[in-house]
C-alpha cells in the first residue's frame, strides 16, 4: 500500500481556545490513538492536500517532533461553512494487529454487457476490509470481463487474499444497466427471429 509522509509538532495546550489559535495559524489539530498513550499534535493545513483530496488511500508515516509513527487516517472533520479541515484522528498501526480500512475499487477488463450497449455503473468506490496493514493492496481489482447486461457483482461474490470484506454481502459493487438503445437493439433482434 502507498505511504504518505507527514510532519507535525506536539501540542502542549489542549482545549477550545488553543485549537482556535492553531486554526488561525493555519494549523490542524490532530490526535494519534492506539499506541501506549494518545498524542496530540498539529500539522500545517496545506500538508493535508495530497493526503485528503485524492481517491487513493495511504498509510501515513508520521514524524512528530522527530519521533516516527506508522498510522492510518481514521476520521476527519470539516468546517460545515468553509469546508476547511478542522480536526484529524490517526490510528497507530503495527504489522501484527488487524485493522479496518477502506480501499478503493478498480475495475479491470471490458464487460460483455458494455459491448452490447449497456452502461457500466460503479456503485461502491471503496470497500471496507479487515486485515494486517502489510497485506493491504493499493486498490481492490475486480475483473468485469464476464459481466453481462442487467447483471451485477455483489460484495459476497468477491474475495481477496488475506483480507476480510466487511461490507454487507448483498451490497452491489458494480452493475451493467440496460440502456434504451440496448433494449431497442435487443427487441429488434428478438423481432427478427
Amino acid at each position: 500500500m502507498k505511504t504518505f509522509d507527514l510532519k507535525g509538532n506536539k501540542r502542549t495546550e489542549l482545549g477550545k481556545k488553543s485549537t482556535r489559535e492553531l486554526r488561525k495559524q493555519e494549523l490542524v489539530p490532530c490526535v494519534l490513538y492506539g499506541g501506549v498513550e494518545n498524542i496530540h499534535f498539529s500539522v500545517i493545513s496545506k500538508d493535508f492536500k495530497d493526503l485528503v483530496y485524492t481517491p487513493n488511500v495511504y498509510l501515513v508515516n508520521l514524524d512528530i517532533d522527530g519521533k516516527k509513527f506508522r498510522a492510518a487516517m481514521q476520521n476527519i472533520q470539516f468546517n460545515s461553512v468553509s469546508d476547511e479541515i478542522e480536526h484529524v484522528d490517526f490510528l497507530e498501526i503495527s504489522d501484527t494487529k488487524l485493522m479496518n480500512i477502506q480501499i478503493p475499487v478498480k475495475l479491470t477488463g471490458v464487460s460483455e454487457g458494455v459491448k452490447q450497449g449497456g452502461k457500466l455503473m460503479l456503485k461502491m468506490r471503496k470497500l471496507r476490509v479487515k486485515g494486517i496493514p502489510k497485506d493491504f493492496p493499493d486498490t481492490l481489482d475486480i475483473d468485469i470481463s464476464a459481466l453481462m447486461l442487467g447483471k451485477s457483482i455483489k460484495v459476497g461474490e468477491l474475495s481477496f487474499k488475506n483480507l476480510e470484506l466487511l461490507d454487507p454481502k448483498n451490497a452491489v459493487v458494480t452493475t451493467v444497466r440496460l440502456t434504451r438503445s440496448a433494449m431497442s437493439a435487443k427487441q429488434q433482434a428478438e423481432g427478427a427471429k
